[in-house]
């Protein structure tokens, strides 16, 4: 998992300037999802929702301060019922007290906060949170730099899973595992170290598109005006650096999908792995003259998805999918087509294993909610084919068609010949979801957490990040361990006196 990734700027969905060999070489051997979605636009929505393959609205998970409650049965829960070893390396931005979420194994912290803090305010939309929200600073900041908060978890993220897939191969357990690698790049600050920034002319980066602000719909300008772009504002120049942070990034997270996918080859795991890759969500990058995420516009609810692995077909599946769909589609490859465990509750997704294979996909749609800052209302999404429809109870409907509109700069809601499709869809979000309804549930659960906050603040610190274990009694070499075996036993391939097994 990358961090903020729209596939719009990698080489592998058709960016003509960003270069990720890596991911290219996946799609090569494997599936392409051109229109996969977030369920919802923003970190921990969107992986909760991913993880548990339910609707936000569902589970409770609203915002980047929700807690994921433990109660609620997630793919590894699943997984570990069919015999794998489920193990995470990286963010996951768990919140509450439960870190685990039915993984057996975590090898790092989390990069951002697991308590409340985050908590969004519905009953001041309007008022900027300054502590916590995106600004305009990751502009004028974006550059180069030896390191970053972000380079040094990213690093940590990826060689604790590549010694893991190491001690796998060295591992006397046999059960199939499921290890999701998961880095904050190209995740905002726009900052890069030198070897990927030199990877790209700064001349060469290309700019967005040109927007006019008053064509701009309401939630977009809610978007600007909370991230300050519409009273500090930016230039072209801050424009091109950030930009060109973001690519030299995305090639950095490239770079790891090879030093993955080599480890796999190098333990002979390679032709008996599925790997997939994904993004949580996109990130504007000042299309539409917004940046990062929290909207349903394309580079910001856009993922890419790629499978690779043995009985995928080399092909590119156009249907419209999401990240619901993630969690039958691995019990699908878990199970090899047997009977999935027993469901707590049903999911909203479909498996994508059978058109990963080579089979016709049936269903070319997809839904997505949004319940965080930047708003005061729930906003609602469908996309059925060619076409995306975007409601909120406080602004005028959208409705696109991206075969001919990828940049969806025509509103088609109004447009006469579009009345009966726009009615059409209008009905279903209101059958479909209970907008009042959500609205209420989402304002009682800010203002319970708000409470709970002051409290975990007026009193001695009780934190919920999560401390991995470090079990150095028994790393290495030990007093207590046989230092003649430990040698051949942690070398791979195993040596023996007839050669390496």
């Amino acid at each position: 998992m990358a961090d903020q990734l729209a596939p719009h700027f990698t080489g592998t969905y058709g960016h003509p300037l960003v270069r990720t060999p890596h991911l290219d070489a996946l799609a090569e051997r494997g599936s392409r999802f051109d229109a996969a979605y977030c369920h919802s636009p923003l970190c921990a929505p969107a992986r909760f929702s991913m993880l548990a393959g339910q609707p936000v609205s569902k589970i409770g998970a609203f915002d980047n301060a929700s807690e994921f409650p433990a109660t609620t049965p997630t793919l590894m829960h699943y997984l570990a019922l069919t015999g794998y070893r489920t193990v995470l390396s990286g963010k996951m931005h768990f919140v509450g007290p439960d870190q685990l979420h039915g993984f057996e194994e975590r090898l790092t912290t989390d990069i951002y906060p697991a308590d409340f803090a985050w908590t969004p305010d519905w009953d001041n939309a309007d008022e900027r949170i300054g502590k916590w929200y995106h600004n305009m600073d990751v502009l004028q900041d974006a550059g180069t730099a030896v390191t970053t908060y972000q380079l040094d978890y990213d690093e940590e993220v990826g060689a604790a899973a590549r010694r893991k897939l190491l001690d796998l191969a060295r591992d006397p357990d046999d059960r199939p595992f499921f290890l999701c690698a998961s880095f904050i790049h190209p995740h905002d600050p726009y900052v890069a170290t030198a070897e990927h920034w030199d990877r790209y002319d700064h001349d060469d980066i290309d700019m967005p598109d040109v927007w006019e602000i008053d064509s701009l719909d309401p939630h977009t300008l809610r978007i600007r005006h909370g991230i300050e772009a519409d009273t500090v504002g930016y230039t072209d120049e801050q424009v091109r650096n950030a930009r060109h942070g973001y690519y030299a990034n995305v090639s950095y997270v490239d770079d790891w999908i090879g030093r993955i996918v080599k480890t796999l080859e190098e333990t002979g795991q390679l032709d008996n792995t599925v790997i997939i890759m994904t993004s949580d969500h996109g990130d504007m990058l000042g299309d539409r003259g917004a940046w990062f995420k929290m909207s349903f516009h394309e580079r910001s609810a856009r993922v890419p998805l790629v499978i690779a692995g043995p009985d995928v077909k080399q092909s590119t599946v156009p249907n419209a999918c999401s990240h619901l769909d993630l969690l039958p589609t691995l019990l699908d490859i878990a199970t090899d087509g047997a009977d999935w465990p027993d469901l707590a509750a049903p999911i909203d997704g479909r498996s994508l294993w059978p058109a990963a294979t080579g089979s016709a996909d049936p269903v070319d749609e997809t839904t997505g909610e949004y319940l965080a800052e930047m708003t005061s209302h729930p906003m609602f999404m469908i996309r059925r084919g060619a076409y995306k429809y975007i409601h909120c109870d406080t602004d005028p409907p959208q409705l696109y068609n991206l075969e001919v509109d990828p940049l969806e700069r025509t509103n088609l809601a109004n447009d006469p010949d579009h009345g009966e499709m726009a009615a059409a869809f209008a009905a279903e979000v209101a059958e479909r979801w209970d907008s009042d309804a959500i609205r209420e549930r989402v304002l009682a659960s800010q203002k319970s957490r708000r409470v709970l906050h002051a409290a975990r603040e007026a009193g001695p610190l009780i934190p919920w990040d999560y401390l991995p274990p470090n079990d150095v009694a028994n790393s290495y070499v030990r007093n207590h361990q046989d230092w003649a075996e430990a040698g051949p036993r942690m070398r791979f391939p195993r040596w023996t006196p007839e050669g390496d097994q």
